[in-house]
């Protein structure tokens, strides 16, 4: 048998995917799925972006582009960055990637290695622990809790470095909570990590654009003490719903910047030359399409946190941001894991468990309310009837 290399025993996975895709199989032999696991907006991609990325195929953009991504599309995001968070970024800071996670790779690769910490929000993007497991560093989970409305807590934060902490990971919008940290928070973190200059900080804000209640998204780029160490994630996926397009952007500090440019030869050469003229056309044309989607994802959170707030042994702290409810579950008697698999199996409801997202995501499910309001009230409808029926295994 061949002998694998001790890393990739390390490496973790995404179960969202494994859930969409039982939910896939139940759904082939006949069964009514409902879906409220995955974390992908229902809506289809603007069509001028689509007809943009067509028009380039049609124009002859088969080949290679550069590495970091075309010019026009970096500017793009520059003048995206200034428009919606009044921040400075120079084009020659951004690159262009086949989605966020590769810059999640890239940069936990960057900073971990055997007797390294980085710091990962928990619960969490998955990804995040996995790779820095990977890498052979210790993961460090900041916890995310209830209590805190599911933001970070700068004095819980700045309490764990170490002289060893090599990275910091932050989250906000947040998957799988919904939480969002406040400006407060956010500036007594920046102030506190001016003590830690060898710290670096990858801030993942994928979900900027969806945010409710009033809330102002707090971008990291505007903090100019922390900006020669920042990395900034974000991209296409959720704000346009190109999920599929496999489009993100990442903004390096310029000591960083070659480096990433190096893996990124290495690891996928370029990206995709019409999703590139694609994700162009989304954030020079139009904004109607992704301002109605925010606005549907508002009216259903309501929808959502209301019903699930009404389901026995359930309680559901109100979401701030992105497109996900994180509702506490203890009180049904269920651990979490247990619950979303008899939920798919035998309710036809498909959600995520909260230890998907770390061990703090005991006692809690993730749901998406990436789904018809309609398919939303009968997945409630069936959870209830489930919750009364149906005892703790």
């Amino acid at each position: 048998m061949l002998k694998t290399i001790a890393a990739f025993e390390r490496i973790g996975e995404e179960n969202a995917f494994a859930v969409l895709a039982r939910a896939n199989a139940l759904a082939a032999q006949g069964r009514d799925i409902i879906n409220l696991g995955i974390g992908q907006p229902d809506f289809r991609t603007p069509d001028h972006v689509v007809e943009a990325a067509v028009k380039a195929l049609r124009d002859g953009h088969h080949g290679y582009t550069p590495a970091v991504g075309i010019a026009p599309l970096r500017e793009a995001v520059a003048a995206d960055l200034y428009r919606r968070h009044a921040v400075t970024v120079s084009p020659d800071e951004v690159m262009i990637l086949p989605g966020g996670k590769p810059a999640m790779f890239m940069c936990i690769l960057m900073f971990g290695e055997p007797g390294a910490e980085i710091l990962y929000p928990d619960p969490g993007f998955p990804i995040y622990r996995s790779m820095i497991d990977f890498t052979g560093a210790r993961a460090v989970p900041v916890p995310i809790c209830e209590e805190n409305a599911f933001s970070f807590s700068a004095e819980e934060t700045l309490a764990l470095i170490t002289p060893r902490t090599r990275l910091l990971i932050l989250n906000s919008p947040a998957n799988p909570t919904g939480g969002v940290t406040p400006r407060r928070e956010v500036e007594k973190l920046v102030a506190g990590l001016e003590r830690f200059p060898d710290v670096a900080i990858l801030s993942d804000e994928i979900y900027d654009n969806m945010i409710y209640d009033g809330e102002a998204h707090v971008c990291l780029l505007a903090y100019p003490a922390i900006r020669d160490r920042l990395i900034l994630l974000n991209g296409w996926s959720k704000t346009y719903a190109m999920t599929g397009w496999r489009l993100g952007y990442a903004v390096w500090p310029g000591k960083l910047y070659d480096y990433a440019r190096k893996l990124a030869v290495n690891l996928h050469s370029c990206v995709n030359a019409a999703a590139q003229y694609g994700g162009l056309a989304a954030l020079s044309g139009p904004q109607d399409a992704a301002c109605h989607m925010v606005a549907e994802f508002d009216r259903r959170r309501r929808v959502v946190v209301e019903g699930l707030n009404r389901l026995p042994g359930i309680s559901c702290a109100t979401p701030k941001g992105a497109f996900y409810a994180f509702p506490n579950i203890t009180r049904t008697g269920w651990t979490a894991k247990a619950l979303a698999s008899a939920l798919l199996d035998e309710a036809g409801v498909a959600i995520i468990g909260g230890p998907d997202f770390g061990v703090l995501g005991e006692g809690y499910v993730r749901v998406s309310y990436a789904n018809s309001t309609q398919n939303i009230a009968t997945a409630l409808t069936r959870m209830e009837e489930f919750l009364t029926t149906r005892k703790a295994a």
